[in-house]
């Protein structure tokens, strides 16, 4: 082999020294001319500027993929290995020519420069680490070293997301790749991604996206560093180590450079680093790439060219050929040997293989790239039925085409999918491109780009939507245009730039959109805020217009307006007047900011006011003075409830006439509680229960809200959870009685059920059902009625309520009853009214006149059912004897003895039998309450309902007045009558009594 330089010219130097433009430069000053690219997509960019420079019809661009062959065109834009291997063309070029010494495609190179020469001019363009051996193995050559136009410099490591923009991250995995491009995306808008398992058409398009600044990142692997022109700034490495056919290893420096070269282009300095887990190169590295000094290639990869075809055995040897020339070493089987190999022990491809022109045939079907990736055999297979068809047919067999091709034809599926079908697709465009495979080539030709361009653009816009925020990409691109940028809100509070959504506006708050901390998200805020200034003035004018309809107070304390939440309140010095804080950007200024705080407050102020009327009412009633003015505030304080025990000193101490002052607001004065029955509804009960909650920091305590229902569902008592915040039950209208809490106006019909009970005087009739001697009754079905409890509930409630039991035996408690009921006259008196000054006994009997009357109707029902000693008694009636009888629970108002004898225990705790002894309830039952006429009296409160064991003077008056000046009065009494007041004609109690007398008449 003798070979020669004359005439050749080598352009070397690193990256952005112009050596491609000067080609093309060269190229079109001859009338004709071939330049050789290494890359498919680098050969399109350099047909377009080609285009560009002499029309369309003068250029024609061949790749293995894809013919573009205009009528006597001048130029030819190959990729090396589609290069002719003779050209009559005044000019030749060779990109990229440092490939030569590449394991995998090195010898198509090495080929190229030795042999293919212009008849003019021939370029051979490079890295300058070819000087060496292309003088070496080309003497005479002439060599002409370009300086890099810009410098390049390291950067050191950044983090992924801390990468400048306009930066080309590397990696040499898809796996990493598309991680990488995830990670950019949800961190800094979108990237693009370059591949060389992409498409040649997606590979455009991913490149164009980036280019046009749609993306500020691209993603991709060294094949970026093969001459593409990309508007790069700074490269960064998020791997240094690459599989390249045979094995992992760590790039060169060289390899490095090329790549890192990238970055700067023209006049424009660029840098490189690291990123990722890469370790940051050291100095000596850094100090090589910056200065480009690399070492020399000093070995070409070659392969024979002079094939032998007269036999398999022929050709193979003809391969396995060493050179003779130093410099050049005999390349590694690349695929198309692979395949060769593998089909030459094939036994049905031997047997048709019988002369130099099958040979040669079977090679040419060698040929065929590898683009799906599989594995040598599974390559082989597929050549062997190509070529099998085109010996025994002479041309592919379309049927088998078709399906191929027909598999391939789908856009579903997502982006490794879509990448197989393109590198299926791909093998058919190349079948379909080889002269004289096909009858019809022109039609696969256009049906196999049709797919594979649908495919690609399938595959573009799968990568896109993935790996691009697309509202980043048309915003960034405008910002770079300085263009101003278009805003607009929805009636549903949607906030579009451009077209695209970028946040919410909900009543005067704007929410950034997911994914707006990106580069673009001040710019995004600052075309938004500009639309929603003059949102916010419409809206506050919209919102002080409107009515209380359109305003609405939720649970959370929050003010809303159409449903958005527009203030919220917090607590201030008077609980029913919170405070009102608006919820409102910064943008809502002035006096519209003022506009809309009065509406909300008038808003909240009429609310508090229409749903809490009798508790507004009285916070602001002027008639009221001393005592009564003094309980009024404390309601107002308590919002609507007042335990009796804690003003009693109060209560006792107020007069006719300022208990008549303050009940005219609705208040009711009732056994256990001083309260507004009014507000024991589901909506006032949820507003006093939040006011509370804003004034004692309330609204995350357990239990906040969860009475509401219980109450609206018409429940007079529930289970309590200890879990709970106390307060909230008697906010709710409930009285928490322990282990069960009861609706506050159900507690006074209790009372007024047990009233007359312990009100009874033995030898009377009718004796009231639960009546048992006047001190003590017993637990009635009326009682469970009203209370919604059972007989285990109504000892809780009771005990809770501060009476006490006695325990006695049924069949005692069967007799003593027949005894009572025995005893009586047939026409016992009936105890008149007795007018009382006590303006406490007089509540109770007006106010129970309603309750009486609504509790008869489940009394009524009740009546049918007996209480546990009544059982006893119709058991024994029967003759049965049961195993053994229930105890019958005597209550009796509790004592300060009682809380003694349990030794402190609080309210509500009772140890079953823990009053009296059955014995000694029996014998004064026998001698008509000698003794327990006293105790009676001193235990009775408001007719019989204790709180506690506190003092019950006020019970004391009542069993006074009782006593009316019966004859059987001295019978009950243990001590002398008090002479009785004077009635007081206009008290209640005295006008029920006179309508009772006419009743009688």
């Amino acid at each position: 082999m003798i070979l020669s330089g004359r005439g050749v010219t080598a352009v070397l130097g690193p990256t952005n020294t112009g050596k491609t433009h000067y080609a093309i430069e060269r190229m079109v000053a001859h009338d004709s001319g071939v330049i050789g690219l290494p890359l498919r997509l680098l050969a399109r960019e350099v047909y377009t500027r080609l285009v560009e420079k002499v029309g369309h019809h003068n250029v024609a661009l061949i790749t293995g993929e894809e013919k573009i062959t205009p009528h006597r065109a001048r130029y030819s834009v190959c990729t090396v290995e589609a290069m002719p291997r003779e050209t009559t063309a005044s000019f030749v070029a060779i990109d990229e020519v440092q490939l030569a010494g590449d394991l995998e495609r090195g010898h198509i190179f090495t080929d190229r420069l030795l042999h293919l020469r212009g008849r003019g001019e021939t370029l051979l363009l490079g890295a300058a680490t070819m000087r060496p051996i292309l003088e070496q193995l080309l003497p005479g050559i002439t060599v002409v070293e370009r300086p890099r136009m810009s410098q390049l410099l390291y950067a050191g490591s950044k983090k992924i997301t801390r990468l400048p923009h306009r930066s080309a991250i590397v990696a040499f995995s898809a796996d990493e790749v598309y991680a990488i491009a995830e990670l950019i995306r949800r961190q800094r808008g979108g990237a693009a991604v370059v591949l060389g398992a992409l498409s040649p058409r997606t590979r455009n398009a991913q490149v164009a996206l980036y280019q046009e600044g749609d993306v500020e990142y691209l993603v991709a692997t060294d094949a970026i560093g093969m001459g593409l022109n990309l508007d790069v700034d700074h490269v960064a490495f998020a791997q240094d180590r690459k599989f390249d056919g045979y094995q992992f290893r760590h790039l060169n420096p060289a390899e490095l450079a090329q790549i890192a070269g990238r970055a700067g282009r023209h006049m424009r300095d660029g840098t490189f680093g690291v990123t990722g887990r890469v370790d940051p190169f050291d100095n000596e590295l850094v100090h090589r790439i910056e200065a480009h000094e690399f070492d020399p290639v000093k070995v070409l990869q070659w392969r024979s060219k002079a094939f032998d075809y007269s036999s398999l055995a022929g050709l193979k040897k003809s391969l396995d050929a060493a050179p003779t020339v130093p410099g050049l070493a005999r390349a590694l089987p690349a695929v198309d040997q692979q395949a060769f190999e593998h089909l030459a022990r094939y036994p049905e491809v031997v047997d048709i293989t019988t002369n130099a022109e099958r040979v040669e045939k079977l090679w040419e079907a060698c040929a065929l790239p590898d683009y799906r990736r599989i594995t040598p055999a599974q390559h082989a297979d597929l050549i062997s039925t190509i070529y099998a068809d085109l010996v025994r047919r002479g041309t592919v067999n379309e049927d088998f085409m078709a399906e191929q091709v027909r598999r391939a034809d789908h856009t579903d599926g997502e982006i490794d999918t879509l990448s197989a079908r393109i590198a299926q697709i791909r093998t058919w465009t190349y079948v379909s491109n080889r002269p004289g495979w096909l009858a019809d080539p022109t039609h696969w030709q256009e049906k196999t780009r049709e797919i594979e361009d649908r495919l690609s653009d399938a595959l573009h816009e799968r990568l896109t939507k993935r790996f691009v925020d697309r509202r980043t990409s048309v915003l960034m691109k405008r910002l770079r245009e300085n263009a101003m940028l278009e805003a607009e809100i929805s009636v549903n509070g949607d906030v579009f730039v451009e077209g695209h959504h970028v946040g919410q506006l909900t009543g005067f708050r704007f929410t950034l959109a997911t994914g707006g901390d990106g580069p673009d998200a001040k710019a995004v805020q600052g075309a938004a805020q500009k639309a929603l200034a003059l949102e916010f003035e419409a809206r506050a004018a919209r919102l002080h217009a409107s009515g209380n309809n359109d305003l609405a107070l939720s649970s959370d304390g929050l003010v809303r307006w159409l449903g958005d939440p527009v203030a919220r309140l917090a607590a201030s010095d008077h609980v029913m007047r919170p405070r009102v804080i608006l919820l409102a950007d910064d943008q809502l200024q002035a006096n519209a900011r003022e506009h809309v705080l009065a509406r909300i407050e008038r808003f909240v102020n009429h609310h508090i006011g229409t749903v809490l009327k009798p508790l507004d009412d009285i916070s602001r009633a002027e008639d009221l003075e001393g005592l009564a003015k003094g309980l009024a505030f404390q309601l107002v304080e308590n919002l609507g409830v007042l335990f009796r025990r804690d003003v009693a000193d109060e209560v006792k101490s107020l007069d006719q006439d300022g208990r008549a002052s303050i009940r005219k607001y609705g208040v009711r004065f009732g056994a256990y509680h001083i309260f507004l029955p009014a507000l024991l509804k589901p909506a006032p009960a949820e507003l006093i229960t939040l006011l509370w909650a804003l004034k004692n920091d309330g609204l995350d305590k357990p239990g906040y809200g969860d009475l509401i229902p219980m109450l609206a569902a018409g429940r007079t008592s529930v289970v309590t959870d200890p879990s709970f915040e106390r307060t909230f039950y008697k906010l709710a209208g409930f009285r928490f009685l322990g282990k069960r809490a009861v609706r506050i106006d159900i507690l006074e019909r209790l009372a007024d059920i047990i009233r007359p009970l312990l009100q009874w005087k033995p030898g009377t009739q009718p004796r009231p059902e639960g009546a048992y001697d006047g001190r003590r009754f017993t637990a009635t079905t009326s009682m469970l009625s009203i209370l919604g409890a059972t007989p285990d509930d109504m000892e809780e409630i009771l005990k809770g309520l501060g009476y006490r039991a006695d325990s006695v035996k049924a069949e005692e408690a069967v007799a003593f009853l027949a005894g009572q009921d025995g005893t009586a006259t047939a026409a016992a008196a009936v105890s008149e009214p007795v007018a009382v000054d006590d303006a406490d006994a007089a509540d109770g009997a007006v106010e129970a006149e309603t309750v009486v009357v609504e509790a008869a109707a489940g009394e009524a029902e009740a009546a049918a059912a007996s209480i546990d000693a009544q059982s006893a008694e119709a058991q024994a009636a029967e003759g049965g004897e049961p195993a053994e009888a229930k105890p019958v629970l005597l209550w009796r108002p509790g004592t300060r003895q009682d809380n003694q004898r349990q030794g402190g225990r609080p309210q509500g705790e009772h140890r079953r039998g823990g009053g009296q002894r059955h014995g000694q309830g029996r014998d004064e039952g026998r001698d008509g309450g000698r003794k327990g006429g006293q105790a009676a009296r001193g235990k009775r409160h408001e007719g019989g309902k204790p709180e506690g064991g506190q003092r019950q003077e006020r019970g004391d008056r009542h069993d006074r007045h009782d006593r009316g000046g019966k004859p059987n009065q001295a019978k009950f009494e243990a001590r002398p009558p008090r002479r009785e007041k004077p009635v007081d004609p206009d008290s209640p109690f005295a006008k029920l009594a006179a309508l009772k007398e006419q009743m009688k008449k």
